[in-house]
């Protein structure tokens, strides 16, 4: 994985000179973008209040260094999705599951914290897992869609119309993904490493056909992040004890997890290719998120932050472990999972979710187009382009 880790560093130099070149190269480059809108699926990693407002809301100290209190978001403060509306001049999502102080006039937010891509015959109360799946994120933009087009073309004055998407402004929205890391992580609960490696295939496949039902709805943009290094999360690596030798790579993370990962992504980049010859009236660029973490977490030293697999929020020790935001009774003392004194110095906020500053630096380093298949910044991934 060093070797892995120098390799990447030199392609991102590269890939950053690259672009600088053909910037300066082409004066005549074409404007950007300008879309009017996002609309976002996916799980944790982007949900900005769905399952808060679905069933209850992230306690304290989550959303504590940007919002200055729990903002429907498992971080101490913005998350990728958030870098990116800021990126392109458009407002923080609303969760489409949020009645309360929203506002959908420039996007939607159907992402909802522990969704899959396949649905899970479970519960959220028993392992985390979201009823939320792609498919039901997908129907409620149909929804979404239909009622608030509806409504435009019902309303009787500017200003409520000013509160709606207009509806010829779908098709010039972006459309943008996270989602595929709880599909992964119940498979490593509940299946042996072979039968999720067979899995993949058709998880990849349901995958696809939410992007083919989009497309079909009129969708044209899509930006799709891959799914990061799962075996890097703290919280996966706390109850390891007496690890076979080569069971982590050279930064602690858990070798069978990552390779996983990779052969999902692997296969997911292979279907999207596949799509964009399917979807002619397509954009679709997919994001080499696991990359850029990966790069990060085998580089923390280099970009100032602490050891990543150290947990920011919350109390693991003496084989208790109390979570961000929660409080145990522990031989009769009252112990509580708060924050770290500089959260800005952590990978991990939570043992699971990346910090503010971490989800920061990921979003720097792929808006631009870096990380990119084929090499667009988010600023120009639209069909025009």
């Amino acid at each position: 994985m060093a070797t892995y880790s120098r390799i990447l560093l030199l392609t991102i130099l590269l890939i950053s000179t690259a672009i600088q070149t053909s910037a300066e190269k082409w004066s005549n480059a074409p404007p950007p973008c300008n879309f009017p809108a996002i609309y976002n699926f996916g799980d944790s990693n982007s949900d900005t209040g769905g399952m808060s407002a679905a069933f209850g809301p992230i306690p304290p100290p989550y959303g504590q260094d940007f919002f200055h209190g729990p903002a429907g978001r498992e971080s101490d403060g913005r998350l990728i999705i958030d870098f990116i509306a800021e990126y392109l001049g458009l407002p923080y999502l609303s969760s489409y599951l949020d009645s309360i102080g929203t506002h959908f006039r420039h996007g939607a937010n159907f992402a909802a914290g522990g969704s899959t891509i396949r649905r899970q015959n479970e519960t959220i109360y028993e392992n985390g897992i979201s009823p939320f799946s792609l498919d039901i994120q997908v129907t409620n933009f149909d929804q979404f869609k239909s009622r608030t087009s509806e409504l435009f073309h019902k309303a009787k004055n500017p200003f409520d119309r000013s509160q709606l998407p207009r509806p010829r402004e779908f098709s010039r929205a972006l459309y943008t993904f996270d989602i595929g890391q709880n599909d992964i992580l119940d498979g490593f609960r509940k299946l042996t490493m072979p039968q999720l490696k067979a899995a993949l295939p058709d998880i990849v496949n349901h995958f696809a056909s939410s992007i083919i039902h989009l497309y079909e709805k009129g969708a044209r943009n899509f930006w799709i992040h891959n799914t990061g290094p799962l075996g890097c999360l703290p919280a996966a690596t706390l109850y390891i004890t007496n690890p076979k030798p080569g069971f982590f790579d050279n930064y602690g993370c858990i070798k069978s997890h990552n390779s996983m990962v990779i052969e999902f992504n692997k296969q997911l980049k292979s279907r999207i290719e596949k799509l964009r010859k399917q979807l002619r009236r397509s954009s679709i660029i997919y994001v080499d998120v696991y990359s850029a973490k990966y790069h990060l977490i085998s580089n923390t030293k280099y970009y100032g932050f602490t050891d990543p697999l150290k947990i920011c929020c919350g109390r693991h020790e003496n084989n208790f472990d109390v979570w961000c935001g929660q409080t145990m009774i522990i031989n009769g003392s009252e112990i509580m999972g708060v924050s770290c004194s500089s959260p800005a110095s952590y990978i991990s906020w939570d043992g699971v979710h990346y910090s503010q500053a971490a989800n920061q630096w990921v979003a720097n380093h792929i808006l631009n187009g870096s990380f990119s298949d084929p090499l667009f910044d988010v600023t120009h991934a639209c069909l025009n382009h």
